[in-house]
Formats: C-alpha cells, structure tokens, sequence
C-alpha cells in the first residue's frame, strides 16, 4: 500500500504535472476523487478491471525505475522539431520545384507525412511532454497546433477523455476506431473519401472539441462540457487563436506574392492539410486500436505496433509514426512518458515479461486484422466517421 502510494507520488512528481497529469504506474486503493481545482483536467491512471494483465503492469517498475522514464529532455523534443522542420522544407521544395507536373502530387504526399509529424507533437504538448518549463510547452504546443489548424488546448480536454475513458461510452475516439474489423471495401471506402477531402471537417470538428457522434450510444460527446473552468478558458482562446492565424495566412500570402502566393500557399499547406494527411490519421488510429478483442487492459486495449525488424515494418512504420508513436500501449499504460523514452520503456517491460499476450504487432500483421472481414452486426460495435 505505502509502496503503491510512493510510486504514484514519485511518478507524478518526476513529471512536473502534479494535479494534472496522472502516470498510471500503479493502483492506488480507495482512488480518489480529484479536488474541484483538479476536476477536469486529470489524466486518471487506467483502473480497468483488475486481472492479471493489469496487475502485472503496474507492479512491473518500482517508483526508482519508473523516474528515468518520466524524465524531461528538452534538448531531444527540440531535434524532434528540428526534424520535422527539415521533413516539411523538403515537401515545401518538391511542390514548388515540380509546379505544374503530376509529380507535385508525390510532394503533397510527402507534405502530409511531415504534417502528421506536427500533430504527433501537438500531441506530446497535449501531454506536457514536449518541453519541461510548462509555459514554454504550451506556448510552443499552441503554435504547432495553429499552424495546422489544431487547438492544442482543445484537443488536450478532448484526448485527456480517451485517455480516461478507454473504449468506454464516453471515449471521443470509438467513433473512429471501434467496430474494426469492417471489412476491406468498408476502410478502404473510407480513405479514400479522406484522401480526397470528404471527411477533413470532420477531423477538424474533432480538433475544436465536437468529436463525431458514438453510433453506439448514440451520444455526442462534447468534452468542453467536463472541464475545468481554466481549461475550457484556454481552449477557447486556443480557438481563437487558430481562426485567426489561418486568417492571416493567406492574407500574408497575398501580400508577399499576389493571387500566386496564395495559390503556393493552398497548394503547399491547406491540399495536403485536406487530403494527403487525412488518411494518415485514420489509419494510424485504427491501427492504434481498431481490431482489439480484449477490452479489459490496456495492454491488450491499446497496440504497440513493430516499426523495426523487417523492412515493411521499418517502410510502414516511417509512413504512420513518426516520434515514436508506434509505442501505444506503453503510452497508455504510463502517458508521462516522453516519446523519446518508449522504446527504452517498451524493453524494459518486455524483459520483465510484462508484454507476453500483449498487443504488440508486426505493422503487416496489424494491417491485416483491421482489414479482414467484418464482424457479424450484433458484435460490430460503432460507426466510423
């Protein structure tokens, strides 16, 4: 009991997010309810049912162990950056150095991989993960965000549901990754729809926090309704913030270039933005947690899917999840944990043997299963968007 205490103590003070962010190490009994200055900003450690599975992952690390791994490096989120930086310069010059020819699609192409890179770390800021001075991580974070049209702060109220509330009836991402398996002509429907645009307002309705309806429940979750005041203030400037700057965008555009600068403008960012990332996203989620069979453990709720090995998980892998993302059950099971540590995260709990029976997956063999036949209706579970 005193140890479960201490590790959830030095857990969540190794990441500078007392009050907020909850690292799920290990379970507490008698969990407490947050404090009303806490209410709706918590990211609750994943107290699904208490099977072995669980047990096992949380007992896995010690309070000693778990600290290294919680541990902020800013120098590495900045080479993460950097990295994404030079991935878009690279998309950015393709299109403009193949204007005009049928090639400039594989630049768009290239431009959505290096936008999804942007998200995956709006992601981490969602966490405050990404830097280790808070302000500067949600400075940052929003700024990623707005370029892409996310709102960093929205998107943290909305996530931080899914992180609590796991396939659960007020999980804002069952709409779009439960009910796999559908079949192939069903996904395969659905990206292209994305690719070509069809379903991007619905991504970026989610991004403002009004997810798409659970078919299942029949609700439509609207997460700035469970918030706390603070957080539904931020997100609401967040918001604003991100009209603004595509509003200005195109402004500046024209300004520097005329009707051609707009054009560059359009056919660099807001094409690919709409269409070539769309795909990404979808399927980098439903390969994240579509197909699952075990609903009671993270560890087999969540997946883990190989981006090493063979060389269709190393192409696979470069294409779905940059930052390390690929590690998804590992970040469900301890969401403090900076994408730079998951992989030492991912080994540490395979050599405690922690990961046997696990969802942890070879990309080919996780393509397969969200690809298969569908379910019978009764079992189906709910719509896409």
């Amino acid at each position: 009991m005193q140890q479960d205490r201490t590790v959830s103590k030095a857990a969540s003070l190794a990441c500078s997010v007392a009050n907020v962010q909850s690292v799920a190490a290990a379970p507490q009994s008698g969990h407490k309810e947050p404090s009303d200055a806490m209410r709706g900003e918590e990211f609750r450690d994943d107290l699904r049912a208490p099977g072995a599975l669980n047990a096992q992952a949380r007992k896995a690390l010690s309070a000693q162990e778990l600290l290294p791994f919680t541990q902020l490096n800013d120098a590495l989120s900045l080479l993460a950056i950097v990295q994404t930086g030079v991935l878009l310069a690279a998309a950015a010059g393709l299109i403009v150095g193949l204007w005009g020819s049928p090639w400039m699609l594989a630049g768009i192409a290239l431009m959505g991989i290096a936008q999804h890179s942007l998200f995956i770390l709006s992601h981490e800021a969602a966490h405050y993960r990404l830097l280790s001075h808070r302000g500067a991580n949600d400075v940052l974070g929003r700024l990623i965000g707005m370029s892409s049209g996310v709102s960093m702060c929205t998107y943290r109220v909305t996530h931080r549901l899914h992180h609590n509330n796991l396939y659960g009836s007020e999980d804002p991402d069952t709409a779009i990754h439960g009910g796999y398996p559908r079949g192939k002509a069903y996904l395969l429907r659905k990206l292209a729809q994305d690719v070509v645009g069809w379903n991007a307002w619905k991504t970026y309705a989610y991004f403002f926090g009004a997810p798409a309806i659970n078919e299942d429940t029949q609700r439509a979750i609207r997460p700035l309704d469970d918030t706390s005041p603070q957080l539904r203030k931020a997100a609401r400037q967040d918001r604003y913030g991100v009209v603004a700057a595509h509003i200005a965008m195109p402004i500046a555009a024209f300004a520097l270039a005329a009707w051609h600068g707009v054009a560059v403008y359009l056919l660099v960012w807001i094409v690919p933005l709409m269409t070539a990332l769309q795909p990404i996203l979808r399927l980098r989620a439903v390969c994240e947690h579509g197909a699952v069979s075990d609903l009671s453990s993270p560890l087999t709720a969540a997946r883990s899917n190989r981006t090493w090995g063979n060389w269709s998980n190393r192409l696979l892998g470069g294409l779905l999840f940059p930052h390390h993302v690929n590690y998804h059950l590992e970040h469900h099971l301890y969401p403090a944990v900076p994408h730079y540590h998951l992989p030492a995260l991912h080994r540490a709990l395979q050599a405690r043997g922690v990961l046997e029976g696990a969802e942890v997956r070879d990309l080919p063999d996780t393509l397969q299963m969200i690809f298969a036949p569908r379910k019978p209706k009764a079992t189906a579970g709910v719509d896409h968007v």
